[in-house]
């Protein structure tokens, strides 16, 4: 941990289940959290998590345990993440859209145990997709139904509340810091990943906190803040920028909303007295869209994040006149490292760049593309080390060979352009990834599902700007005979339980795709034939299926 972490009061034996019971003998009495399923008090929050963390005990989660948490309910994953952690287990993020290939997936590299899984996901059995990864993991002999119905073997949520009812005399947690002094692992989250299936990321328990702790800081964040959670709360964003953890940590509220709808959300923020929120540029846009025509009370908000993908100048600027709050960039990855603009930043600023670092320990340097380091004013890939980055992936030590410089800092795959103010300016990508309304993966991962469909040769999944999603991705495929139209690549991704954000949102066929001197697919020609639109000798199949 750095200076400023120390100086924050996050020393190494901090532990995030320790926000929880610092808000509840602060601030006992306060709304914590509001969703679905009622209203809680930070006092009465604590003892929900506590209760719980006493069932998970009784049911056989031990210390250290990967638990893998797929709950798209907010308020109900905020209860059982925080009832993991009190329990001493890891929980291992799995986002609402991940299906059976991405949680088999996360659920095998992360050695995990059990499984809490909501009764439905999306318009899926969530029993089915439990059954499926204990059938692919035998280790994994725990799952936890969130909903009256369960599977054979399974408990239910209500049924760990139970437990922790019959064992009130439990203590349930963990020595903050391992026998050899090491940081104790706190959470896993996934990367978006760009060369296959996502990466897992090992987060401390004490570099987490002054993350949150950090970020809540430099959003202006205090004891009286209402925080809307429009997006999930598995996004690290949501939970920790400063997000969930940021504002109990502070003694505020966290108001959880049913679904991303801007007209919901304009009514919680006027039932509520809403003054923060956490959106993409999507939805910054379309809560834009929305204010032009709303009448519910917008007043009490003050700060609008806005990250997961750049943020386009005119959307930046049309904002804070629209909803009469101001604007923070927020530009970060799971990884660690979090820049946000600060809330006194003259608007050109705010408007046109991702911010700095909120820790002053965070080291920022671009690599030129000759690699050289590039000064100031000038593009390169941003390489970065601090007290909240990784040193290393979960058990990934061929990632780790790429992804890392000789001297520990973590190469992030982002092009960017620093001010001499210090404000960086996200200009690209030199990571192969495709970046859809903020759900990021690797384009290798689903060419390489095409490429299992008998008629493909090759195949190239290439990102192009949107609008609305900031990317949406092509799939460009050479095959032997007719090519697949759009219908057909997407029943073949939903045969092998591919999440739907990694479907392509166009297929297109060239006779064979353009390859650079050595040999390589050659996306940068592909993007150029695809922008060149009808001129090509490129075809669309089936854009609407």
């Amino acid at each position: 941990m750095g200076r400023a972490a120390r100086a924050a009061g996050r020393e190494p034996d901090a532990r995030l289940d320790g926000i929880l019971r610092r808000s509840a003998a602060r601030v006992p009495d306060r709304t914590a959290l509001v969703g679905a399923g009622g209203r809680w008090t930070h006092a009465e929050l604590d003892a929900e998590v506590d209760l719980a963390a006493r069932g998970l005990i009784r049911s056989g989660v031990r210390p250290g345990d990967r638990i893998l948490l797929q709950l798209a309910d907010g308020a109900a994953f905020v209860i059982a993440w925080s009832a993991l952690v009190r329990a001493g287990a890891v929980p291992v993020h799995a986002m609402p859209g991940h299906r059976l290939m991405e949680l088999a997936h996360l659920a095998a590299g992360s050695g995990a145990r059990g499984m809490v899984v909501a009764e439905r996901v999306g318009r899926d059995d969530g029993r089915d997709l439990a059954a499926g990864v204990r059938a692919a993991c035998p280790g994994l002999d725990l799952v936890i139904v969130h909903g009256p119905r369960s599977l054979a073997g399974a408990l239910t949520w209500e049924g760990i509340r139970e437990l922790g009812r019959e064992d009130v005399g439990a203590g349930p947690g963990l020595d903050p810091v391992a026998p050899d002094g090491a940081p104790r692992l706190a959470l896993l989250l996934h990367s978006g990943g760009t060369t296959g299936l996502p990466k897992l990321i090992p987060r401390h328990h004490a570099e987490y906190s002054y993350n949150a702790w950090a970020a809540a800081r430099a959003a202006g964040v205090g004891p009286g803040s209402v925080l809307l959670a429009v997006l999930p709360v598995a996004f690290n964003f949501t939970l920790a920028c400063p997000g969930v953890l940021g504002v109990l940590d502070a003694g505020g509220t966290v108001v959880v909303a049913p679904d991303p709808d801007p007209a919901t959300a304009f009514a919680l923020v006027a039932r509520e007295r809403v003054t923060h929120v956490a959106l993409t540029p999507t939805l910054a846009r379309a809560w834009i869209d929305e204010a032009a025509h709303a009448t519910a009370d917008l007043s009490s908000l003050r700060v609008v994040q806005v990250g997961g993908a750049r943020l386009d100048d005119v959307t930046a600027r049309a904002l804070e006149p629209a909803l009469g709050a101001t604007l923070q960039q927020v530009y970060g990855m799971a990884e660690g490292l979090v820049c946000m603009t600060a809330l006194d930043d003259p608007p050109e600023l705010r408007w046109s760049t991702q911010g700095r670092p909120t820790s002053p320990d965070d080291l920022l340097r671009l690599r030129a593309a000759d690699g050289s380091l590039a000064a100031d004013g000038d593009e390169g890939e941003l390489e970065t080390r601090g007290p909240c980055t990784l040193r290393a992936y979960h058990a990934a030590p061929d990632a780790d060979a790429s992804a890392f410089t000789p001297d520990g800092f973590y190469r992030t795959g982002d092009v960017v352009r620093r001010l001499p103010s210090g404000h960086v300016v996200v200009t690209g990508r030199a990571k192969d990834q495709v970046n859809r309304g903020g759900e990021k993966y690797a384009a290798a991962e689903v060419e390489r599902y095409l490429l299992a469909m008998p008629s493909v040769r090759a195949a190239a999944v290439v990102p192009v700007p949107d609008p609305d999603l900031g990317e949406r991705a092509v799939a460009v495929l050479a095959c032997a005979g007719p090519a697949p139209d759009r219908r057909a690549v997407v029943a073949h991704l939903r045969s092998l339980g591919v999440a739907a954000y990694k479907h392509p949102d166009r297929v297109v066929a060239l006779p064979a795709l353009p390859l650079t001197a050595v040999g390589k697919v050659d996306k940068a020609r592909i993007a150029a034939l695809l922008s060149a639109g009808p001129g090509t000798d490129a075809h669309a199949d089936g854009d609407r299926a």
